[in-house]
């Protein structure tokens, strides 16, 4: 008999697995095997889930709401690369590291659920199905060619050119209203420019028209402009 979740109802986590990227087309028994030793925990908006240096003992799925990973410098301020959604997989790189610990924190954004997936399970489902293991390979080699080609981007844009590659990215996978996922301070330090220069831009750009909006919420209104700054970010493959 079909299994149907209800209105509201959240998919099991077997259920979740079978649906990310590293385990389509293998066999249902992988996403079993990685639901035996697995932990739900419901976490608050600003709970660490796990810290920079901490033994790496499990990954993250996200069921419900948003983890970001970040890194504090020696003067405290704070870093965030990343900003995970509900289906994603969370320092999963982490499991196969030799020094066995967190590179980042783990940080929930508001309220959140997520599943913790243990290392020692990880690691055994990839020897007995190596298919599992040549999936998170290419995952990882993505990961990789994705921050060589943000490196030199980085190195050889100017700030306009970041913030309109980057707002057209998320546009891309939101829509046309853009909830930004980082506060604006947080902001200028992924794209590497000052807050000051980045909050000359959209002050700029909404009152040329090319954007509108305050705080997270943005909306494009000149995409053709954005895309000429954007375009030597752009790569063939």
């Amino acid at each position: 008999m079909t299994k149907v979740n209800m209105p509201g109802q959240r998919p099991p986590l077997s259920e979740l697995l079978a649906h990310h990227r590293l385990l389509l087309g293998l066999p249902p028994e992988v996403a079993l095997h990685l639901c035996l030793d697995a932990q739900t925990m419901q976490a608050s908006a600003g709970q660490i889930l796990f810290n920079e240096g901490d033994e790496a003992r499990y990954c993250l799925l996200v069921d419900s709401g948003q983890v970001e990973i970040l890194r504090y410098s020696q003067n405290g301020d704070e870093r965030v690369f990343n900003v995970f959604e509900p289906g994603q997989m969370v320092a999963e790189a982490a499991m196969f590291m030799p020094h066995g610990r967190y590179p980042m924190c783990a940080r929930a954004k508001g309220a959140a659920r997520v599943y913790k997936l243990s290392r020692s399970s990880l690691q055994e489902a990839c020897r007995r199905w190596p298919e599992l293991a040549m999936n998170m390979m290419a995952g990882l080699s993505s990961a990789l060619y994705a921050q060589v080609n943000k490196v030199d981007w980085i190195s050889a844009s100017s700030a306009a050119e970041r913030l309109a590659n980057y707002l057209l990215n998320l546009q891309a996978r939101q829509g046309e209203n853009i909830q930004l996922p980082l506060n604006q301070r947080q902001l200028a330090a992924h794209l590497g420019i000052r807050a000051e220069t980045l909050s000359r831009l959209f002050t700029d750009w909404q009152a040329r028209g090319y954007v509108s909006g305050k705080r997270s919420d943005w909306q494009v209104h000149d995409q053709a402009h954005l895309r000429r700054l954007a375009s030597p970010a752009q790569r063939s493959f």
